[in-house]
């Protein structure tokens, strides 16, 4: 028997592909969130310093001279097949460009500004929230809309270790290739995950326009 059309193909298991895509839209926010707030807390406690903000810097930069399809298998024995194995990985992957930018926007705030910050008695703290950070803040938020981009991608492959998503289906079709509705299968998917990834481009869009100073809007 032949294989279904496209667009057959889409109506078919359209119920299907909903749910992976949803799968994968809520793993890939999860782990930008997860990122998000672990990279900016270590930004926050290193940027002071130059050895600390560097060491910090290039500790994540190492994550992205390793395969991810080979660290997924490394860590099968460790943690097994499932979401408790891609979930931490991912947030991994996820670090480097969020850490990266949050320490030079904050290390790139005008000490002048800062210094006078302190000639009004601002506490420390004070300073952070109310200076630093706003001033940052696209810089930040830059880093994190490119770790969102690398996610969505890096999710397909966490399929290998049954990580949800998009992933398992393009993987299987790929590996079957020539079989029935296997391209429609990996076709189906690659938009997908190409959809989504403007999704969430469109959505930092927003939240930069909405959460950034008017003053420091481009």
């Amino acid at each position: 028997m032949g294989g279904l059309s496209f667009f057959e193909y889409l109506k078919t298991f359209r119920s299907q592909l909903i749910f992976d895509t949803e799968q994968h839209l809520l793993l890939s926010v999860y782990v930008i969130a997860c990122a998000a707030a672990l990279g900016l807390v270590i930004a926050i406690l290193v940027y002071r310093s130059d050895f600390a903000s560097t060491a910090a810097v290039s500790t994540s930069s190492v994550m992205f001279t390793l395969p991810s399809i080979a660290l997924f298998g490394l860590m099968i024995p460790i943690t097994g097949l499932g979401l408790q194995t891609a979930f931490p990985i991912l947030v991994l992957y996820a670090l480097l460009p969020i850490i990266r930018n949050a320490v030079v926007g904050l290390q790139g705030v005008d000490a002048d500004m800062i210094d006078a910050a302190r000639g009004l008695g601002m506490a420390r703290s004070r300073i952070l929230l109310q200076i630093e950070l706003p001033i940052a803040w696209p810089v930040i938020l830059t880093g994190i809309r490119v770790a969102a981009q690398l996610t969505v991608g890096i999710v397909v492959i966490a399929a290998y270790v049954r990580g949800p998503g998009l992933g398992e289906g393009i993987l299987h079709a790929l590996s079957a290739l020539g079989s029935v509705n296997t391209f429609n299968e990996a076709v189906a998917g690659t938009i997908l995950v190409i959809l989504l990834a403007l999704v969430l481009d469109l959505a930092f869009v927003l939240i930069r326009k909405f959460t950034t100073p008017r003053g420091l809007r481009d």
